[in-house]
């Protein structure tokens, strides 16, 4: 993934042209009016571009049956919220809300809130003529969140990470790359994060997207005794998953309802074996910009 980033920086200094709307639309003539942000893993797909924004996400996880709880469902509502410091500077706050765990073995189901996670982004290249943007960041995740739903663990964790995009008229590429490292590498792991999103912008209505994303476990931990993490909402500290990769595919589609209000639905599914928590996933969001 770190080099489809490269290729992609290529691509951008290459030059393009900029992207006319398939309905009229765009009004300010940007190849940027005309994409989207990421809708799957949320929690580390982040778009390169900078805007302020409030992000309310509502996510459907199903286990996989083959996981020690033996299958079951994990709800969580959330919101995410961004603020555009200036044309390339954002502060963002990516992780919060409340987590509902069901799984099938347990007798009782438990719900709690999720950690804490904010950060700072900078679009390092900003390429009009390119149709290319290219965008650094940097978040910590404070563990403050309920043990009860496998949050509030460890001392916390550093999410370094990457992001670009590059527009070819209606379509556009969206890549992003970083690595995890909590404090304590005894309570978690750290690993590699890795995502692809390929859309088209159709119609204002209709914006189709195919999307991947995988995790790769980078080190042992010494807490639960499992072989998979827990890719991307929760982190096990498990102490046999080093070097495992889960992966997951999906499409979807956004559409734009307003100017400034884009609606987004995601389904995905687990394509590496042993699946461990990710059997698949229902998302569903709205981005309100202002």
């Amino acid at each position: 993934m770190y080099s489809l980033l490269i290729l992609l920086a290529g691509f951008g200094f290459a030059g393009a042209p900029g992207a006319q709307s398939a309905d009229g639309g765009a009004s300010d003539g940007s190849w940027k009016a005309n994409t989207i942000s990421p809708v799957t893993n949320p929690l580390f797909f982040e778009d390169p571009q900078i805007h302020s924004e409030v992000r309310p996400i509502f996510l459907w996880h199903n286990i996989d049956k083959g996981f020690i709880t033996g299958g079951g469902d994990v709800q969580v509502y959330a919101a995410q919220l961004r603020w555009a410091v200036t044309e390339r500077l954002a502060i963002i706050a990516t992780k919060d809300g409340y987590i509902d765990f069901n799984p099938t073995a347990a007798l009782t189901h438990e719900s709690g809130w999720a950690d804490l996670a904010a950060g700072v982004k900078y679009a390092l290249i900003d390429d009009e003529k390119a149709s290319f943007i290219l965008t650094p960041g940097l978040k910590f995740e404070l563990p403050t969140g309920n043990q009860r739903v496998f949050q509030g663990n460890g001392d916390g964790e550093w999410d370094l990470f990457l992001s670009g995009a590059k527009g070819w008229g209606n379509f556009h590429v969206v890549a992003g790359a970083g690595v995890r490292v909590p404090n304590d590498m005894d309570q978690e792991t750290a690993s590699a994060h890795y995502s692809l999103q390929l859309d088209y912008y159709a119609c204002r209505y209709f914006i189709p997207f195919v999307a991947v994303n995988a995790f790769t476990v980078l080190n042992d931990a010494k807490q639960l005794g499992l072989t998979v993490e827990g890719f991307d909402l929760i982190n096990f500290g498990s102490s046999n998953a080093s070097g495992r990769t889960q992966a997951v595919v999906g499409g979807g589609f956004r559409s734009r309802l307003l100017k400034n209000l884009d609606l987004g639905f995601a389904y995905e599914a687990g394509v590496t074996k042993p699946c461990g928590l990710f059997d698949d996933r229902f998302t569903v969001d709205f981005i309100w910009r202002f």
